[in-house]
């Protein structure tokens, strides 16, 4: 295993209020149902100025745009078999 994943959510109320508000609830619960809390790390942002193209999510650096909720978690898994956490 090559270290954790850090997953960091924009919480402006843009972002919150387009997606963030449900993304964070099915983030908690996938973590929490597959045993990842030593493999995941997760935040919280203040407005990170990407407004008119969020909900804007980061994962381990990577800066997504536009992500709606029902996308987020098969995008935590591609970070999660990159770094060797899950087949």
């Amino acid at each position: 295993m090559n270290g954790k994943v850090k997953i960091r959510l924009c919480m402006g109320s843009s972002c919150f209020t387009r997606g963030n508000n449900k993304a964070i609830e099915l983030i908690k619960e996938y973590i929490s149902e597959n045993n990842l809390e030593q493999s995941i790390e997760l935040s919280g942002s203040l407005c990170e100025g990407k407004c008119s193209s969020g909900p804007h999510i980061t994962i381990d650096d990577k800066e997504y745009d536009d992500i709606k909720p029902e996308s987020v978690l098969d995008l935590i898994r591609i970070h999660l078999r990159e770094k060797g956490i899950i087949n």
